[in-house]
């Protein structure tokens, strides 16, 4: 029984790896000196995000991070920054930016690029289960299960998401269209007026002119 289980819990965990892969971000770009370089990326809410940093030392070069979102709340914020680790739990959705901003007194050119490694992971994989394992005296099972349970948990999450989002949009398009049905029916009364004011006003015209009785 305890190997069919494991081996249900391997396939769960195959068949989930693109959600896995999706969870998981790593980039590595070079940062010239006295610029800026932001990427984006959006959570959804009550998300666990973490990540780690790392950037190749400049003499005299100075370089900061910060994590804002989409109204420019910090969330996390390091000056000088050459190596460490964030986390921090989503409020809501949004777009989130991790931004690296490099300054020196050298003028450009002068300094080479920075080299800048950044790995951010959030949801399932930001947790760590090696922990709760020994906080909770988890079997690796046990672990395994639980993890799995989170990463359904997510997915069903991330389709109620979808789900509400398709909602929003198919009232907003329902919305639009009785706008424009109304606006189409305004428009041909208006014309259908305009039309009948024309050929009274041309009618009384000529015969003003007595060109017609």
């Amino acid at each position: 029984d305890l190997r069919i289980a494991v081996a249900m819990a391997r396939l769960a965990a195959l068949l989930l790896l693109p959600v896995l892969i999706e969870s998981v971000f790593s980039i590595s770009f070079f940062l010239p000196v006295n610029s800026r370089k932001c990427l984006r990326e959006e959570i959804h809410k009550d998300v666990l995000v973490t990540g780690e940093y790392e950037i190749s030392e400049q003499a005299n070069t100075k370089t900061n991070l910060k994590i804002t979102d989409s109204s420019s709340h910090t969330l996390y914020s390091k000056e000088d920054a050459t190596k460490g680790k964030f986390a921090f739990t989503t409020e809501d959705y949004d777009m989130f930016e991790v931004c690296f901003e490099s300054k020196s007194p050298m003028g450009t050119g002068r300094v080479p690029d920075q080299l800048v490694n950044l790995d951010m992971k959030h949801g399932v994989e930001a947790k760590n289960y090696e922990e709760i394992a020994k906080v909770e005296k988890l079997k690796p099972l046990e672990v395994e299960l639980r993890r799995l349970e989170d990463l359904s948990e997510s997915i069903v999450n991330d389709f109620a998401y979808m789900k509400k989002r398709e909602e929003e949009m198919r009232d907003t398009n329902e919305s639009t269209n009785t706008r424009v049905l109304y606006f189409s029916i305004f428009s041909m009364c208006c014309l259908i007026g305009l039309a009948t004011w024309q050929v009274f006003y041309l009618r009384r015209f000529f015969k003003a002119k007595k060109l017609i009785e």
